[in-house]
């Protein structure tokens, strides 16, 4: 793998898991907690916020080495990630409109990096 690869895959892991930390964020919003402190001061949402403070560094990592041109193809993946991931660990249903969406946004990036 050369250099510029490592380092978009590194880009790509942190999207993957700020994709992880926002779906770990709306378990823990689905839950009810006795107090309103009690609700943002849970092991769920400062895991969520610890997993999303390692993507930024990860990011910001990446960005040393990737281009910022490369960021309309490697961002908009975590709007993929998401509802995927939504689906096997929150058994949501994705609409055949979301599955249009995601297509559209496959067919898009694919165009883009060329």
């Amino acid at each position: 793998m050369n250099g510029l690869a490592k380092y978009m895959a590194v880009w790509m892991i942190s999207v993957f898991i700020s994709s992880v930390a926002q779906v770990l964020l709306k378990v823990a919003a689905n839950k009810k907690y006795p107090s309103r402190i009690r609700e943002y001061l849970n092991p769920i949402v400062i895991v969520s916020y610890g997993i999303f403070f390692l993507s930024t560094i990860l990011t910001m990592y990446a960005l040393k080495y990737v281009p910022l041109t490369m960021s309309p193809i490697i961002e908009p993946c975590s709007y993929i990630f998401v509802p995927v991931l939504g689906w096997l660990v929150l058994k949501e249903k994705i609409s055949k409109r979301r599955l249009l969406g995601m297509g559209i946004m496959l067919v898009g990036i694919a165009i883009f990096s060329m």
